[in-house]
């Protein structure tokens, strides 16, 4: 009874603070908050902007303003900054709910290092929770898409977020096997980058090479008719802004490296799993969520490169807020999945 009252007070949250992406949830209200991981400060410290808004000035900004993304790799780049975003999205999220500070659970790479945890864990705390948890992302996301993590049974999933890519085999509630790579939706977007500077000698920036990867990109060819798009950006000769067409075609092969580094992270994870939760991942199949999952023909790559049946979740998006959810509003026994500073 007390801690619903509590709950009712405090607004427990769950929060996947991605290196692209920030979504938050409230318990007993969904999700609340959907905004890029940007943060917008003038040069006095002051913040301007966070989220959505602050993602639009990302190379538009003045000497005295920096727009800049405060984790890279999944993990805290600037520690100050993410407390600071955090806190904002906390106190959004939580509106006029915070009568008592909120509890906070927060995922975090599986092969993040303890120094990292504390640092969030820190940040958490300085960003006004009461009490803060993380939780491992993999663990998250498969019980955000359902898998029943819980029972003897093996659960393959695949992350391709914005920093990293992250793959686990998960048993009885745990991550037997796991592997995480610093490849995913960011290097694609540098290796679109580097493929038009090097091949048509024009320089873009980091939201026009994602603007092209939405709209172009592919890890495999999955229409007849692909589609073109418009570029702009400056000429590397001239130095005069030029515009430039680019096909789909070519940026599936500016992505080829990145797309089978992605494939080699699943392969090698598979390679070691036991022999019996092997069995069981040949009858169920690998689960794609994160963003990268979202690459048009990613599933159809990662089906032919390891011979098994490849899932997108529905809502690839969301799976590791909504398995911080489940955790958030479940009994005691999903509460084992948490980590907490005391087992650091």
């Amino acid at each position: 009874m007390l801690s619903s009252y509590v709950g009712r007070l405090a607004a427990d949250i769950g929060v996947d603070l991605g290196t692209a992406n920030t979504l938050v949830y409230v318990r007993g209200e969904g999700i609340v908050v959907r905004e890029p991981s940007v943060i917008a400060r003038h040069a006095d410290g002051q913040i301007l902007t966070v989220g959505a808004e602050a993602k639009r000035m990302i190379g538009r900004t003045p000497a005295h303003i920096t727009a800049t993304r405060p984790l890279r790799g999944g993990v805290i780049a600037d520690f100050d900054t993410t407390a600071a975003m955090l806190s904002y999205f906390i106190r959004r999220a939580a509106r006029n709910r915070l009568i008592l500070r909120p509890l906070v659970i927060v995922g975090i790479p599986a092969e993040a290092t303890v120094v990292e945890k504390r640092a969030l864990i820190d940040a958490a705390l300085k960003a006004g929770a009461r009490s803060a948890y993380l939780i491992d992302e993999p663990i998250a996301a498969a019980l955000g898409v359902g898998l029943p993590i819980s029972e003897p049974l093996a659960s393959a999933v695949v992350d391709i977020g914005g920093g990293r890519t992250q793959v686990a085999v998960i048993s009885l509630g745990g991550i037997v096997t796991s592997r995480s790579i610093r490849i995913a939706g960011d290097e694609m977007d540098g290796a679109i980058i580097d493929y038009v500077r090097r091949v048509h000698n024009l320089l873009i920036g980091e939201r026009s090479a994602e603007d092209v990867k939405i709209a172009l990109g592919s890890a495999y060819r999955v229409d007849q008719a692909e589609p073109v798009k418009d570029i702009r950006g400056r000429d590397l000769l001239s130095g005069l802004p030029r515009t430039l067409r680019m096909t789909a075609a070519e940026i599936r092969d500016a992505l080829t490296e990145t797309v089978q580094a992605i494939a080699d992270a699943v392969k090698q994870t598979l390679e070691q799993t036991p022999p019996e939760l092997a069995a069981d991942i040949v009858n169920r199949g690998i689960v794609l969520v994160g963003g990268g999952a979202l690459l048009r023909g990613m599933d159809r790559r990662l089906a032919e490169e390891t011979g098994l049946s490849v899932n997108m979740s529905n809502d690839p998006l969301s799976a590791v807020v909504l398995g911080i959810a489940a955790v958030l509003e479940a009994s005691e026994p999903l509460k084992g999945t948490l980590i907490t500073a005391g087992k650091l």
